[in-house]
C-alpha cells in the first residue's frame, strides 16, 4: 500500500497538493472571526478566493482588504503571500536547516520541482540564498517606503505598516494593498512608483538571476560567466517591458493620455508595462484604457514573469525559445542558438507544449466563465482580461471579480493555482507513469499546416 502511494505521489503531485493544502489552511484562517474587522462578515467562498489569490501571489480580490480584514487577518494574508512568493519548499528547507535536519534526496526533488530547476547541484545553497536575498530586498523596500510614507500618514506606525506590506506585495508581485485603492493615491508620486517598479522587477526577474547577480558582485573570480538561462530571461524580460511601454504609449497617446503632461504619460506607460507582467498594482482605473490597450495588457499578463520567480504566465524563457525556434526554422536551420550556446531539443519541445496546452486552457476558461455569466451584464473583454490576469498571477482587474458567480470564481482559482505552480509542473502532476514501448510502427509523414 505504501509502495503504491509513493508511486502516486510524485514530486510534481506533492508540490501541487502542498499549494492546495496551503490555500485551504489560509482560507480557514481568513475565515476566522478574529481575521475580520468588527461588524464585517466574510463568507467562506470569499475567504477561499482571497487565500488562493494570496498563495498564488495574484492579487485578484472579491473584498476590499483594508475594509474587511483586521490586523490579524492582514498578518495571515501577508504570511500567505510570503509563502506563495518565496515558495513552499524554500521556507520548508529553511525550517529543516533550523532544526538541523539533513536535506535528503526526496526533499531535493521537491525543491527542484518547486523552483523549476533542472539539476540537483547547489539546491540547498540556492534555497538559503533565495530566502535571505528575498527577505533582504523586502526589508530594504519596507524601510525606504515606510520612511517616505511619513510624508503621507499621520503616525510612524501607519507609515511603516503601509511600507512593509507594500514592499512585500510589490516584491512578491502579489498585487494586494492595504490602502484600499492600490497605488492610485500615488499616481503623481514618481518616487513611490519607481520603488515599486524596482521591487516588481526584482521579484519577477527570477531567483536564479538574483543569485547569479549576487555572485557576480561578490565573487573575486574574474572567470565568472552568467548562465544561458540568466541571459535569455533578463534579455526577454526587458525587451517585452520596453515593447509594453512603447506599445501602451502609442495606443493611448490620443486616447487616455490626451491632455496629460509628458511625464504623466511616461510613468503611466512605465508602470502599467511593469505591473502587467505579474505585479498587479495599479496607479489608475484600468477600465479607462482603450480596448486595444486592454488586449495588449492581457498579452503582457499571459507572457508573465521569468521561471523560478514569483510570477506566473507562460514565462519569458518559453516566449524566447518559441521565437528563436521559429526564427531558426525561417532561416532554414535545424539547430537553435542563443548567446553562443545551443538550446536543448527537450527545452524547445517543452516550450511548444506549454504554449499549446495554455491556449486550450485559456480558451476553455474564456468559454466557461462566459457560459457561467450568461445573462449577467459583463463584457467579453472584462472576462478575457480577468482570466488572463488569473493565469498570469497578475491581479489587475476591470472590477468584475466580486460580481462573478461562484463557478466563475472557482475557474479563476484553478487558473491562479496553475499559474503559480507552472504549466510544466501541473502537466507532470497529472501525467501517468512513463511507459516504454517494446515495438515500433513504420514511420510515415503527414501534411502539417
Amino acid at each position: 500500500m505504501k509502495l503504491g502511494l509513493n508511486k502516486f505521489l510524485s514530486p510534481f503531485r506533492i508540490i501541487v497538493i502542498s499549494y492546495v493544502i496551503a490555500m485551504f489552511v489560509f482560507s480557514f484562517l481568513l475565515y476566522l472571526p478574529i481575521s475580520s474587522q468588527p461588524g464585517v462578515t466574510v463568507s467562506y467562498s470569499e475567504a477561499l478566493f482571497t487565500s488562493v489569490s494570496a498563495v498564488s501571489v495574484t492579487g485578484l480580490t472579491v473584498v476590499n482588504v483594508s475594509e474587511t480584514y483586521s490586523g490579524v487577518g492582514v498578518f495571515f494574508l501577508a504570511l500567505a503571500i510570503q509563502l506563495g512568493g518565496i515558495g513552499i519548499m524554500t521556507l520548508g528547507t529553511f525550517v529543516w536547516m533550523v532544526f538541523g535536519r539533513k536535506i535528503v534526496l526526496s526533499q531535493r526533488l521537491l525543491i527542484m520541482v518547486d523552483q523549476n530547476q533542472i539539476a540537483f547541484s547547489g539546491l540547498v545553497s540556492l534555497m538559503r540564498g533565495i530566502l535571505f536575498v528575498a527577505l533582504g530586498i523586502e526589508l530594504i523596500g519596507a524601510f525606504v517606503l515606510g520612511t517616505y510614507y511619513l510624508n503621507y500618514f499621520d503616525t510612524a506606525r501607519e507609515a511603516y505598516y503601509q511600507g512593509a506590506f507594500g514592499a512585500l506585495s510589490a516584491f512578491t508581485n502579489a498585487g494586494f494593498d492595504v490602502t484600499g485603492a492600490s497605488l492610485i493615491p500615488f499616481a503623481d508620486d514618481y518616487f513611490v512608483q519607481m520603488v515599486n517598479i524596482l521591487l516588481i522587477f526584482a521579484g519577477a526577474i527570477g531567483f536564479p538571476v538574483l543569485m547569479e547577480l549576487k555572485e557576480y558582485f561578490t565573487t573575486k573570480d574574474r572567470s565568472f560567466r552568467f548562465s544561458l538561462f540568466t541571459k535569455i530571461a533578463v534579455a526577454t524580460y526587458f525587451i517585452v517591458f520596453i515593447i509594453g511601454f512603447v506599445g501602451l504609449w502609442l495606443i493611448e497617446r490620443n486616447a487616455f493620455y490626451e491632455g496629460l503632461s509628458w511625464h504623466q504619460q511616461l510613468f503611466f506607460s512605465l508602470f502599467n508595462s511593469a505591473t502587467a507582467r505579474s505585479g498587479g498594482l495599479a496607479t489608475m482605473e484600468i477600465s479607462q484604457l482603450t480596448l486595444a490597450s486592454l488586449l495588449f495588457l492581457s498579452a503582457l499578463m499571459i507572457i508573465g514573469a521569468s521561471p523560478s520567480s514569483v510570477g506566473g504566465g507562460i514565462r519569458t524563457t518559453t516566449l524566447a525559445v518559441m521565437f528563436l525556434t521559429i526564427r531558426s526554422f525561417a532561416l532554414g536551420r535545424t539547430d537553435v542558438k542563443a548567446f553562443g550556446r545551443e538550446i536543448h531539443q527537450e527545452d524547445r519541445q517543452k516550450a511548444f507544449i506549454v504554449l499549446s496546452v495554455f491556449i486550450v486552457m485559456l480558451f476553455s476558461a474564456f468559454i466557461l466563465v462566459s457560459a457561467f455569466e450568461h445573462g449577467n451584464d459583463i463584457e467579453l473583454m472584462a472576462i478575457i482580461f480577468e482570466v488572463s490576469s488569473a493565469f498570469g498571477t497578475c491581479g489587475l482587474s476591470m472590477g468584475i471579480t466580486s460580481n462573478l458567480s461562484l463557478p466563475s470564481q472557482i475557474t479563476l482559482m484553478i487558473m491562479m493555482l496553475i499559474g503559480r505552480v507552472g504549466l510544466i509542473a501541473f502537466l507532470f502532476s497529472i501525467r501517468g507513469r512513463e511507459k516504454k514501448s517494446h515495438y515500433k510502427y513504420p514511420t510515415e509523414r503527414i501534411i502539417i499546416g
